[in-house]
């Protein structure tokens, strides 16, 4: 059986996971109020061991502040260790940093995705399932993604993938 020291260091390394390295010095920006001065990823990554202050929950929860003990004792849910846009966005800035710009657009896609519900998200996956909506529908999605939640990353890969659906006739049939 596992003892509390160990679950709290395996959750710390989840947590400090969420960190991406580069060779390039990276301005970090949250809601457009600069984070913290430059990083030099070099020197700080990874982000939860070095610069621990630049990892927060959605629910604006320190790292420190997510222990066993908290959620033992009820301080701490599913919701406080999930990962929070900004985290994102700070991994993508450090992935353009270093010329991973496919990894930053799948960040900041995920990021995007975080505010959505998870059975919405699930609904989602199923539509653009090959033959399962008409072009309209996903459409309709491509608009919700975007005026419903300020997803327009998502919002746009939907409209992409209704007109690849159409070209190689994987729509389902109205």
């Amino acid at each position: 059986m596992m003892n509390n020291e160990m679950i709290e260091e395996i959750v710390k390394e989840v947590m400090m996971s969420m960190s991406e390295k580069t060779d390039e010095r990276v301005k970090i920006k949250s809601n457009d109020k600069k984070i913290n001065n430059d990083i030099d990823p070099k020197k700080d990554y990874p982000l939860a061991t070095k610069k621990p202050e630049l990892v927060r929950t959605p629910t604006d929860k320190k790292l420190e502040e997510i222990t066993l003990n908290g959620v033992l004792e009820g301080k701490i849910n599913a919701k406080d260790v999930r990962i929070a846009p900004e985290t994102l966005e700070i991994q993508a800035q450090v992935a353009e940093g270093v010329g991973r710009n496919a990894f930053a657009e799948n960040l900041r896609r995920a990021s995007e995705l975080i505010s959505i519900p998870d059975d919405r998200i699930l609904a989602i996956y199923n539509a653009l399932r090959p033959n399962r909506s008409t072009k309209s529908e996903l459409l309709e999605i491509a608009d919700e993604l975007k005026n419903d939640y300020n997803a327009v990353i998502n919002s746009n890969f939907v409209k992409e993938a209704a007109e690849v659906y159409e070209k190689r006739d994987m729509l389902r049939k109205e």
